[in-house]
């Protein structure tokens, strides 16, 4: 019988990226990867900042969080990702700029980027060379060691900074969309089907009433459908996941606590960004947490490739859309990410020299307990009977990249029966 995994983004490649690895069992072809979206990637799975962090998350995140953070150096290591994904190494930092107010507060409230555990000044020449700091700024780092990373674009930071107080180590990054399309393109590989774009319609019982299929319609052409044999289903539909539940299990006894969370977002490129400037600093890309005197929290990341991804004004007001491609861009708010980048990222002698090249809006899902939702859901819930089970992934909030490989080891493992490789028990639904 198949696997059939319904959200094609980061979650469920990496989930199906797991089940055709050893020690997986499953057989590739029996994995069936669901995408409404006729564009991949369309939402925050492409459009996020690509911030991967070890040890910055509460106590029922954090076995997740390292196992996923080891992951992604893993998988990095073995696949040359710093080439193919922009898989680097950063440096967190702090400014306060507006009354003395730290840019990473809310992190530290909890709502939350994350909690870090020790900050300490920069030395003089330390910080990005592309932050403009006002009159009585303060920039302080916010990670050390190797905690922290991104997905972005080739290299990793010649320094180490030292603080023997501090749990919270250096973050990476990775380019969230290249970092996606190898995780598909492999799954394609071994022999995973995708259904794009298609939506889940219904699913089919048995004659002892145990689901036995799921019936799919294209996005494009309601008269065709597809009937897809099922044990398991997946789903990992991100802020959409809500929609689909509703719509196969109608009866469902339990409201799934999922919301979006829309944010814009600009990417950049700023002539002071070069790898080679950074390293006579504390390294190469940065990731930046500030405020803003609009009043929201700007988010900024350098990428080695000579990107700057620039973030943090987000609504939950914003209405999800039918399809991550039918979004509608706000050009206030576009505006107000324009004028945050000219006055942080600006020459010192105030001319706009900056390029931008992508104006961004994803939706990102939030679950009502702030952590994400992992693990089967009980029959008695879904008003059916299963087999292999039904099974739900999705509520990363602001940590969608960087849980996202751990979540799908998770995830193939739960599937299989297998022991898990963190404890997930306090993430069910």
């Amino acid at each position: 019988m198949a696997t059939v995994i319904v959200g094609a983004g980061i979650i469920g490649s990496a989930t199906a990226f797991y089940l055709t690895q050893p020690p997986s069992t499953t057989t590739a072809s029996s994995i069936h990867l669901v995408e409404s979206s006729p564009e991949l990637f369309a939402s925050a799975s492409g459009y996020a900042a690509g911030f991967l962090a070890r040890d910055w998350f509460s106590s029922s995140l954090s076995s997740l969080g390292a196992l996923s953070f080891d992951l992604h150096k893993e998988l990095a290591e073995q696949n040359n990702g710093a080439e193919k994904w922009g898989y680097c190494r950063s440096t967190g930092t702090s400014l306060a700029v507006i009354n003395g107010q730290r840019g990473d507060e809310w992190l530290r409230d909890g709502t939350s980027r994350a909690e870090a555990a020790a900050t300490h000044d920069l030395k003089d020449g330390y910080g990005p060379a592309w932050l403009t700091r006002s009159r009585g700024g303060k920039v302080e780092v916010i990670s050390e060691d190797d905690s922290t990373a991104q997905v972005s674009v080739t290299h990793q930071i010649a320094e180490n900074l030292k603080c023997p107080d501090s749990k919270v180590v250096d973050p990476f990054f990775s380019d969230p969309l290249r970092l996606s399309h190898f995780l598909l393109s492999t799954c394609l590989k071994r022999g995973v089907q995708l259904h794009q774009p298609c939506q889940p319609l219904s699913v089919s019982n048995d004659t002892e009433g145990r689901i036995s299929s799921v019936t799919i319609v294209s996005s494009t052409d309601p008269e065709k459908q597809t009937f897809i044999p099922c044990s398991s289903l997946i789903i990992t539909a991100g802020a959409w996941t809500p929609r689909v539940f509703k719509t196969l299990f109608p009866k469902l006894r339990k409201t799934i606590p999922i919301t979006s969370l829309a944010g814009h977002s600009l990417l950049l490129r700023s002539p002071r960004w070069n790898i080679g400037d950074d390293i006579k600093g504390d390294g190469g890309c940065h990731a930046v947490f500030t405020t803003d005197e609009t009043g929201y929290s700007p988010e900024i990341f350098s990428r080695v490739g000579g990107e700057i991804y620039i973030a943090g004004l987000n609504s939950a007001t914003l209405p999800l859309p039918e399809r991550a491609t039918d979004r509608q861009i706000d050009e206030k708010s576009i505006e107000v990410l324009k004028i945050t980048a000219k006055r942080l990222l600006r020459k010192d002698d105030g001319d706009d020299d900056l390029e931008i090249l992508r104006e961004g809006l994803c939706f990102r899902p939030v679950s009502g307990k702030g952590v994400p939702i992992i693990g089967r859901v009980d029959d008695g819930l879904l008003g059916v009977k299963t087999e292999g089970g039904v099974w739900i992934a999705a509520g990363h909030g602001p940590w969608g990249i960087s849980l996202s490989l751990g979540t799908g080891k998770v995830m193939s493992e739960m599937v299989e029966g297998r022991q898990t490789s963190a404890n997930v028990r306090k993430l069910a639904l």
